[in-house]
């Protein structure tokens, strides 16, 4: 089975002067995860080529085994620096797709017309769409083909408005994934700051924070090897 993943090509943090990217434990996670069972990945970016690290996320204190084994993996690490163009991928040549996030997809991918119409047919295609973090803001500009947004009347999650207080970005990000997700009719729940939190409407699959991803990747591969 394949598994597209979808990563961020913005590395700038707003005009602070500082960097963002993708967080490094939700794509590590997810990634071995699906990997060790057999499955297929691709990573593509809006840009192809150098998908961007958050420095934040390269901390000690957001290391986790599946961290350490991507900083020693030279294969995955060649893939992130070679990732393909995300104009070129076809829903219809994989399984399922996932979103990781970081704060970048907040400026590229969740206005990226290619990203929102793969979203489309993968979920009109009944294949499962998976976010993590601040991904499920890829989906505020979604429109369903009966105008309603995509997300209205689903039951999902992303990084709450006090986790993104707690880092102290409030301000600096286009726009807080909690209050998009409520605007546009879903129906969020959270739980706790930085506790695990999955929350699975059918074919979209969506996780809290970086605490979340495996979570979210193992609610996805339970729906692919049903």
């Amino acid at each position: 089975m394949k598994v597209l993943f979808v990563v961020t090509s913005h590395e700038e943090l707003g005009n602070t002067g500082k960097k963002t990217g993708f967080w490094v434990e939700e794509f590590a996670a997810p990634y071995y995860l699906l990997k060790d069972a057999g499955f297929d990945i691709t990573v593509a970016t809006p840009k192809g080529g150098q998908a961007p690290i958050d420095p934040k996320s390269e901390d000690p204190d957001a290391q986790t085994p599946a961290t350490k084994r991507y900083y020693q993996d030279e294969e995955v690490q060649n893939i992130i620096a070679n990732t393909e163009k995300l104009i070129d991928q076809k829903a219809a040549d994989f399984d399922a797709v996932f979103y990781p996030g970081g704060h970048g997809p907040l400026w590229d991918l969740a206005y990226d017309k290619d990203s929102q119409q793969l979203i489309l047919d993968f979920y009109n295609n009944e294949k499962p769409v998976a976010a993590v973090c601040h991904a499920p803001g890829v989906f505020k500009d979604i429109v369903l083909e009966n105008g309603d947004p995509f997300v209205k009347n689903k039951n999902v999650t992303g990084f709450s408005n006090s986790e993104e207080e707690a880092v102290q970005l409030t301000d600096i990000v286009p726009f807080l994934v909690e209050d998009e997700l409520k605007k546009s009719g879903g129906n969020y729940t959270r739980t706790d700051d930085w506790g695990v939190h999955v929350v699975q409407d059918g074919l979209l699959i969506t996780g809290q924070n970086p605490a979340s991803s495996e979570s979210v990747a193992e609610k996805l591969m339970a729906v692919l090897k049903k």
